[in-house]
């Protein structure tokens, strides 16, 4: 069961995150409305301060798809 406190504080940290990072809010928009397609691959890269290097991706399923769309509605 959803805690509406705990979803209050998501939203709200989610709106900060917005405010400082616009660049990657728009990106995120572009990709949800144009690429986020069954089958698309997502590939993220982390670079600490140190120089180091991880990344992992994955494939979209219909299901992510479906999850997304949602959690984007929630917000």
């Amino acid at each position: 069961m959803l805690n509406p406190g705990k979803l209050f504080k998501i939203k709200a940290a989610w709106e900060r995150f917005a405010i400082n990072h616009p660049k990657f809010i728009s990106f995120i928009g572009a990709l949800q409305h144009n690429y986020l397609k069954e089958g698309t691959v997502i590939e993220i890269n982390v670079m600490t301060e140190e120089g180091k290097n991880i990344s992992s991706n994955l494939r979209l399923t219909k299901e992510d798809i479906e999850l997304f769309k949602n959690f984007s509605e929630m917000i």
